[in-house]
């Protein structure tokens, strides 16, 4: 057990128990635990597998690589439409773990597998996500901030491209391409 996570689920009030139970199952498959995104992550050999998180109406494991499980339960959920590699498994109370532990636990040892295996997602290429056309009147307007923009790693350049795209109003997407244009000058992400 990381300290370090430990000490991050004890200020845990509403998914504190289930935290733990998912966190046993994790730990007793031989994954590393790390602190990586303010959550408990379980990794091999460095690589990500599982991470543990908890939102207002639920908490999740969530696997890296899910997209690749087989899923003979049919409970890997696709948190968003853009999430593309990682996969959760949803949960509302500590009985929802317990029913679950032997499916949970064979869903981590697969996951597993799945990294050993060296097995990767097969990703959109960047240049397949919708393009605002505001965004991309700015980038023909600012032969700086285009060159800015396409220096940044796809990762950036997604993260950049599904923010703006979406706002519903035109307004609102020119808002954000303003407000994010000096970060992209920078070479920043949108988290970054």
């Amino acid at each position: 057990m990381n300290p370090v996570v430990t000490q991050v689920h004890a200020k845990e009030k509403r998914w504190s128990a289930e935290f733990a139970a998912l966190r046993e199952i994790c730990l007793a498959s031989g994954l590393h635990e790390d602190l990586k995104w303010g959550q408990a992550c379980y990794d091999l050999d460095g690589r990500n597998v599982a991470l543990i998180h908890g939102f207002k109406d639920y908490c999740a494991l969530l696997f890296m690589k899910g997209a690749l499980l087989k899923d003979p339960k049919g409970i890997l959920v696709q948190q968003t439409k853009n999430v593309q590699s990682a996969r959760q498994i949803r949960f509302v109370d500590l009985a929802d773990i317990h029913k679950r532990k032997a499916t949970l636990a064979a869903y981590v040892k697969e996951a597993i597998a799945v990294e050993k295996s060296g097995a990767k997602v097969d990703m959109k290429s960047t240049a397949s996500f919708e393009m605002p056309e505001e965004f991309a009147r700015r980038l023909d307007d600012d032969p700086k901030l285009a060159e800015a923009f396409h220096a940044l790693t796809p990762g950036r350049q997604r993260g950049y491209l599904l923010h703006f795209a979406g706002a519903k109003q035109s307004a609102t997407r020119e808002a954000r391409i303003d407000k994010h244009a000096p970060r992209i000058l920078k070479g920043l992400g949108l988290d970054d």
